[in-house]
């Protein structure tokens, strides 16, 4: 489980906050020594100033290694008075200060200059009297180095350990918190297998997206069950509706062959075994071209296809090869603007699944009228059919999409069970919806909406 093995969830954590807080750390440390640096040569360049008046000013004599007694020195104080002369050589006072020769020329040179050891800080300046002139040096103890440099370095070591300690200790907290709700929809999973697809994760959880992600996989589980129903579904109905015209068949070929006969009894034998092979070829038609609409209909070629004129179509043709077929057409909604009637569709394939549900709606009604009413709005046409047939059992609607399933009540109507199941998978090839709502014995009403056809820019 996760809560179990944490470490790489908690490395995830810990890493940036650390590496940032080490980068924030060393900016700190180097921050406050480049600052206690610059504060110190001020203060020697100020020494140096004060040293040097204190000295020339005033005096006859000059002493070219004085140390000032003033009680303002700074620490481990020494100050340094050499003569510029015309042809200096500073090699000697460069040995006898400490310093590199260098650092004579660049004070003669720019006035000032400054060096920098481990131990001491040097501050050099130009310095111009009565007596001529001369390099002024003023040595002091480098004193964040001495004794506040390992200081600080504890202080920030200090932090970074106690800052870590703290973030791992949040983040084993918050890790064990985040993913124990994880971790328990890990084992809900685990226990969801083919034979109880009914079970469903719990959705009470506090965190939003967690809620999101237990709604989006329970709905993913009804779709699987949905199909896993439906699969079992069609393999009994199809196996039943492709055996039973076998079956006769096999029946009647047995009989005619048992023995001899006379001729008409073959013919009478012939043409029964004609008709169920029909029935199965239709059957057989039929649930090809179903699975042929289950594709993405990308093969197929779409235009522009007004609906009115089409469900115009479909009902001269309906009621011209039955002449019961009773379908009136409510055209009380349809908009003023026509281009709101127009659907980017495949004209045969809408026809055919127009023409299934009207059909069923008139066979199942024993031809009472059919109503179809045609709506649109901006973005989707709207076409609902309306029968007040025989309806469909409360609890068997929810099979009408199974491929050679029929309700209870249709036993003594004709049919294969596939209209249904080809008009919606035509509907989702353009796009649309298909809703089938029905009442036992007072009829059923199926919506379809279709997007409305927009040229593409």
């Amino acid at each position: 489980m996760i809560i179990r093995k944490p470490s790489r969830t908690v490395l995830l954590f810990l890493t940036p906050f650390l590496i940032v807080i080490m980068l924030f750390s060393v900016f700190i440390y180097y921050t406050v020594s480049s600052y206690s640096e610059d504060y110190l040569f001020k203060l020697l360049e100020a020494r140096a100033n004060k040293v040097a008046k204190e000295n020339f000013e005033g005096q006859k004599k000059v002493n070219y290694d004085l140390n000032s007694d003033s009680s303002e020195k700074l620490p481990h104080e020494k100050d340094y008075f050499i003569p510029i002369t015309k042809d200096p050589d500073f090699e000697a006072e460069a040995q006898k200060v400490g310093v590199q020769s260098v650092f004579f020329q660049k004070v003669v040179k720019n006035g000032n200059a400054e060096f920098v050891t481990n131990d001491y800080l040097y501050k050099g300046i130009r310095y111009k009297s009565k007596s001529g002139e001369f390099i002024v040096i003023t040595v002091a103890e480098n004193y964040f180095e001495k004794n506040k440099s390992e200081t600080v370095a504890k202080t920030v070591l200090f932090v970074i350990g106690a800052t870590l300690l703290l973030l791992f200790y949040i983040a084993i907290y918050y890790t064990k918190n985040i993913f124990k709700p994880i971790s328990a929809i890990t084992e809900s999973v685990k226990e969801i297998s083919s034979e109880n697809l009914h079970l469903r994760l719990d959705g009470k959880n506090s965190n939003n997206e967690l809620n999101e992600l237990t709604r989006t996989f329970n709905d993913m589980l009804d779709r699987i069950e949905t199909s896993f129903e439906t699969q079992n579904n069609f393999i009994s109905n199809a196996s039943h509706e492709l055996r039973t015209p076998l079956t006769a068949i096999i029946g009647e070929a047995d009989v005619a062959l048992s023995k001899l006969r006379k001729p008409d009894d073959y013919i009478e034998s012939l043409q029964i075994v004609l008709q169920e092979a029909e029935k199965l070829d239709n059957k057989t038609k039929a649930l090809l071209f179903l699975a042929q609409t289950g594709f993405n209909g990308k093969v197929q070629k779409f235009e522009k296809v007004r609906v009115d004129a089409m469900l115009w179509e479909v009902k001269e043709n309906l009621e011209g090869m039955n002449p019961k077929n009773k379908i009136y057409i409510d055209t009380e909604l349809l908009p003023e603007n026509p281009m709101k009637l127009k659907v980017n569709g495949n004209m045969q394939l809408l026809h055919l699944a127009f023409s299934n549900i009207i059909s069923n709606g008139c066979k199942y009604s024993n031809f009472d009228t059919v109503t179809v009413s045609i709506g649109a709005s901006d973005d989707f046409v709207y076409i609902v059919i309306r029968d007040k047939g025989i309806g469909i059992p409360k609890d068997e609607i929810k099979y009408i999409y199974d491929p050679f399933f029929r309700a209870s009540n249709t036993k003594k109507h004709e049919g294969f069970g596939i209209g249904l199941p080809l008009a919606r998978n035509i509907v989702r090839i353009h796009n649309g919806k298909i809703l089938v709502t029905s009442v036992e014995n007072e009829g059923t009403v199926v919506q379809i909406t279709l997007p409305v056809w927009k040229q593409v820019l």
